[in-house]
């Protein structure tokens, strides 16, 4: 190999790149939109503390329900005065309400159906709320029918939810509390990242190579530089490109996410007509915000140190290590397959069984992110064409990957991509001066006895 034309190389494809408009636009628009998934789901739940309470009339004919339901931030009950169904069916529009409902008699079995009437499709967070409260009430009366003693007592007694507290152990004993959830975001979107950047800049190499070689480029390049120094400096200048890149989007999707947290939070600080209407939306009183607002800072509290806890140094640095790798495993077998083809359309017989490992790593990933210690999981993550998804997926969960785990893993990857390299660069040397005819996988094994 002569590094210097490789240099070369690198140097002109990360500099067609960064020039490119396409490149600009989506080094903007990108963090945009990562930014866009984690702050509208916010907005959202501000839009949300502004919604219209839906009225809902009620017509009881259990004489059970109508009594027992009661209002809330999402639903207002009102009793009916009058029990013609038929009446407030016609007269819909007039009766300023969202929706007509009527309970029908208890059956044998103390069982009511329900019928629910309106001028448009009723939601399904309104009908699944209806369900809900008439179920509970139900329930209610049923257990009631058992004439049981302390009743009351009984089911307030009964109303508690369980919360599980995980702690990771060390060795020498010493305990510290963590939070699943965390572990499984990062899990998740470190593995989905690594596939999504090594398919869109895999096939950044292959369409490079296609347009060279349609365009007759090529044909005056390797007059100066060894065909496989070609591909080793297109691959590299590449991944230059999508390692600038990415920094440039966590560094903007990092700015305006934070840059909306302080604009909204001083908003919202600053405007106590908007924390009020909160406080009445919610129908609770100081004393129960209170109370909530010290949770959420124990939680906030909670999460905060659980992030202090994890590695990032490690995740980080793993994260970085298997991009690369992984994408130089992938780019150079899109980089063969480019120069097998004469344009795009010719790809998709050949670029199958390169995409297949990675289609069958991101479903390995989503089950990795879950279960990470499983069989499955660890072989996903050693077998080098799934390892960069799975791998990743694994590693935010503390204990779970041994140093000689990965290790053996960052290896194979390793060694897999030399031994891919060195023969993708036999059908790269070969298929970039073939022009006009559609090339097999028999014509590729062919080319590797070269």
């Amino acid at each position: 190999m002569d590094f210097k034309k490789i240099k070369l190389v690198l140097g002109r494809e990360f500099a067609i790149r960064v020039k490119k408009k396409s490149f600009i636009i989506t080094t903007i628009v990108t963090p945009i939109l990562f930014a866009a998934l984690m702050i509208v789901p916010s907005l959202i739940m501000m839009a949300d503390l502004d919604k219209e309470v839906n009225s809902i009339m009620v017509v009881d004919d259990s004489g059970i329900v109508a009594a027992s339901l009661e209002s809330g931030s999402d639903i207002e009950y009102i009793i009916s005065d009058n029990p013609d169904m038929e009446y407030l069916k016609r007269n819909l529009d007039s009766l300023g309400v969202y929706a007509v409902m009527h309970v029908s008699a208890l059956d044998s079995a103390n069982n009511v159906t329900v019928d629910a009437y309106a001028p448009k499709q009723i939601n399904a967070k309104v009908s699944d709320a209806i369900a809900s409260d008439v179920n509970d009430i139900i329930e209610r009366y049923k257990l009631q029918q058992y004439d049981i003693d302390n009743f009351e007592e009984i089911m307030a007694d009964l109303d508690h939810e369980v919360d599980v507290n995980t702690f990771i152990v060390s060795d020498d004993g010493q305990e510290r509390k963590s939070l699943l959830f965390i572990n499984m975001a990062l899990s998740f979107i470190m593995g989905f990242v690594i596939y999504m950047f090594v398919t869109m800049f895999g096939n950044m190499v292959m369409t490079s190579v296609i347009n060279e070689k349609s365009n007759k480029i090529v044909e005056v390049i390797v007059s100066s530089v060894k065909p496989f120094d070609l591909m080793i400096g297109k691959i590299l200048g590449v991944a230059s490109v999508a390692l600038t890149q990415f920094f440039i989007w966590i560094i903007l999707t990092m700015a305006i996410f934070f840059g909306f947290q302080l604009v909204m939070g001083s908003e919202l600080a600053g405007d106590p007509a908007a924390m009020e209407q909160m406080t009445q939306m919610a129908g609770m009183g100081t004393d129960q915000m209170t109370q909530i607002a010290q949770a959420s800072d124990s939680e906030m509290a909670q999460i905060f140190t659980a992030l202090k806890e994890i590695n990032f140094t490690l995740i980080i640095g793993c994260f970085l290590i298997y991009f690369v790798l992984g994408y130089l495993l992938y780019a150079s077998m899109f980089a063969a397959i480019g120069s097998a083809v004469d344009n795009e359309a010719d790809t998709q017989q050949l670029v199958l069984p390169v995409t297949i490992p990675l289609l069958i790593g991101l479903l390995l990933m989503l089950q990795a992110f879950q279960n990470p210690d499983s069989s499955l999981s660890f072989w996903g993550s050693i077998i080098p064409f799934t390892s960069p998804m799975v791998m990743l997926a694994r590693i935010p969960f503390e204990g779970c990957v041994q140093t000689w785990e990965l290790l053996l893993s960052i290896g194979l990857l390793l060694l897999t991509f030399l031994i891919v390299v060195y023969f993708s660069g036999k059908i790269y040397r070969i298929g970039i001066l073939m022009h006009g005819t559609k090339y097999s996988w028999k014509d590729l094994w062919k080319w590797l006895k070269y």
